[in-house]
């Protein structure tokens, strides 16, 4: 068995060393434990310091792909190295690597396909309230759009089966963690989580650039989430709201127009006429969209196997 412990890099000289350091090279359950990075255009001393480490593979973009794309290249060239298993941890060594084990031993009792760390969001001190609140949400969006029961679904700290990683394709080019749980769990993978701790922080996050940029990009990220994987209820919901306003203000046109002062609210007809027939053109795309949901989920699979 082979476990390969990856980590997605870009301009972590300063924090590279203290991640790798506290990886083990040892787990039980495995024969072999590998490190491998990925170089998401480093313009730093990144690379150097995972060669004076020890890493055993590397992955390399000549420019910045974001997270979610170097996270898929390592997963695929995990796979092309014959791991059985992949952890992914994060190089500002916020999760406490010795963890790991708890990690895995879903996955190698059978119990589980994909295992998610759960950190103590509430306890942790760099969090801001902002943060920890949209930590939350994140979460709570997640579960409801996978069926799962995840508590802390943007956790990067996670291990997967080769055949769960197989499986995983991830279309934003912001961050993998709720993507991924949602098609894990839209696919019938055994999904757990386990509790693990953190360590202190050791530089502001690269994805909280600021509170609002990070509201703005998680509020888009869950709309996305329900447009990609739930599209029929989406835009079903949105078709019954506005065939419902168009309805009310039919409804409210008729009263008037029995009690004869029906003249002086055309307009109520007109508005019931626009809402009524925009909800109904809403209601046909959420059955369109639901037939490409389908076709998306059979490529899927085809490209899985």
């Amino acid at each position: 068995m082979k476990l390969i412990i990856q980590i997605p890099c870009y301009n972590e000289a300063g924090t590279l060393a203290i991640a790798l350091n506290a990886l083990p090279r040892e787990v039980e359950g495995f024969d072999k434990v590998e490190w491998l990075i990925i170089d998401d255009g480093s313009t730093d001393d990144t690379v150097n310091v995972a060669i004076e480490c020890g890493v055993d593979h590397i992955v390399s973009f000549t420019k910045n792909q974001g997270l979610a794309k170097g996270f898929m290249a390592g997963i695929k060239k995990c796979l092309d190295e014959g791991a059985d298993v992949i952890v992914n941890t994060d190089a500002d060594n916020q999760y406490e690597a010795e963890d790991i084990p708890k990690l895995t031993k879903p996955v190698l009792d059978k119990k589980a396909d994909y295992v998610i760390g759960a950190r103590p969001i509430s306890d942790i001190e760099h969090f801001s309230v902002a943060k920890k609140f949209l930590q939350k949400l994140g979460s709570w969006v997640v579960r409801k759009a996978s069926n799962t029961d995840i508590p802390d679904a943007p956790s990067g700290f996670r291990a997967m089966s080769r055949a769960c990683a197989k499986q995983l394709n991830v279309h934003s080019e912001y961050t993998y963690t709720l993507e991924t749980i949602i098609q894990a769990g839209q696919k019938n993978m055994a999904i757990t989580s386990v509790p693990i701790r953190t360590n202190a922080d050791l530089r502001p996050s690269r994805l909280l650039k600021s509170i609002p940029n990070y509201i703005k990009k998680s509020i888009i990220t869950i709309i996305r989430i329900f447009v990609v994987y739930k599209p029929f209820k989406f835009f079903m919901s949105i078709a019954a709201t506005l065939f419902g306003i168009g309805l009310l203000l039919g409804i409210r046109y008729l009263y008037f127009d029995f009690t004869g002062h029906g003249s002086g609210h055309v307009q109520s007809v007109i508005l019931s006429g626009v809402f009524i027939g925009i909800g109904f053109q809403t209601g046909l795309i959420a059955f369109i969209a639901d037939l490409l949901s389908v076709n998306r989920k059979l490529l899927e699979e085809l490209k899985s196997k």
